[in-house]
């Protein structure tokens, strides 16, 4: 009895450790380089409280903003190598990895309001997009909306002309390197988290971003001028890293997607409200003057960046700009 009671205890012993294994959380770090108070911050610790509760705690997701754990030069690669598991970044950072059809998404003038952009990426184009990733280990999620892009500058910036000669900053995609080419203006590949010292120092001019960004990150302090152009879209992809994703047991995976769906919707939900807000926000600060354009000058900015759409097909291939004409009734040249 005194030896089965001695067997009975080393085989827990030796269990214990399984049991406590199988019983902790699945962890997912869930980086990103913006504020926790704008659209993607939020959205993002939106799908961390949906996905621990609909899991029942099974799933711990941690997240980590303003780019505590990785810039966004890192972050794709840490991802790949399974560092950290869900990204949320701009798909203009795709391009590095050679999909630079994502960089369609940028070209300027080509969603006209948040209905017609969330429309394309739950249509053909998103899911094509997607399909796109699946060689380089990753699986895309979820599309997040950040609305339109403001420029700005320590001068007003009305007309193509008063763009001459100054540094842009932009996040990396070739399309907005080619239409700030086309205004005369010298594009500059920087991190978002280096942004506000590169304007407070004079390293670069000015930047294009959502007003939701303009305000959390403080970049009305350091320029004098914004233009309300809303010239361009910010998206973000939600991704994740395959071999995980695949790795997780079915039952978690359908409540994780369930979470990512409400999270989605809640955040491309209020994305336009965030950005009404922070410009009324910025506007109330007092720090920078908003200038906003006339049907002339949004028209001469239109022919000024219309060439980007010729040069477009050698950048990021007919294919997916053909489905983008489909998909918008527009036309690409």
């Amino acid at each position: 009895m005194r030896k089965l009671f001695a067997a009975v205890a080393a085989a827990a012993v030796l269990l214990a450790p399984a049991i406590a294994q199988a019983q902790s959380p699945i962890v997912i770090k869930f980086s990103h380089v913006v504020a926790s108070d704008t659209p993607k911050g939020k959205g993002a610790l939106k799908f961390k409280e949906l996905a621990e509760k609909y899991t029942d705690g099974k799933v711990k997701v941690e997240v980590y903003p303003n780019s505590t754990l990785y810039k966004d030069k890192e972050e794709i690669e840490a991802l790949q190598l399974g560092s950290v598991q869900m990204l949320a970044p701009s798909t203009a950072k795709f391009a590095p990895l050679g999909i630079k059809e994502f960089e369609a998404l940028d070209l300027p003038w080509l969603f006209k309001d948040d209905q017609t952009y969330a429309n394309a990426m739950k249509g053909t184009v998103g899911k094509w997009l997607f399909q796109k990733l699946e060689a380089k280990g990753i699986t895309g999620l979820a599309y997040w909306d950040n609305g339109f892009h403001m420029v700005s500058a320590n001068r007003p910036l009305m007309k193509p002309t008063d763009f001459q000669g100054l540094k842009f900053r932009i996040s990396g995609s070739k399309i907005a390197d080619q239409y700030f080419r086309l205004l005369g203006s010298i594009p500059q590949i920087m991190a978002f988290s280096e942004v506000y010292q590169a304007l407070q120092t004079g390293v670069v001019d000015g930047c294009e971003n959502t007003a939701s960004n303009y305000l959390t990150q403080k970049f009305y302090e350091v320029q004098k001028d914004i233009t309300v152009s809303y010239h361009a879209h910010l998206q973000y992809a939600v991704i994740v890293n395959s071999k995980f994703w695949s790795g997780l047991p079915p039952d978690i995976r359908t409540q994780l997607d369930k979470a990512m769906a409400e999270a989605t919707d809640y955040t491309n939900s209020i994305a336009r409200q965030e950005n009404e807000d922070a410009l009324a926000e910025i506007k109330k600060t007092g720090k920078t003057n908003l200038h906003y354009l006339t049907d002339a000058d949004r028209k001469a900015w239109q022919e000024a960046l219309q060439p980007t759409y010729k040069w477009a097909k050698g950048r990021v291939g007919q294919e997916v700009l053909d489905l983008i004409a489909k998909e918008l009734d527009v036309k690409m040249n």
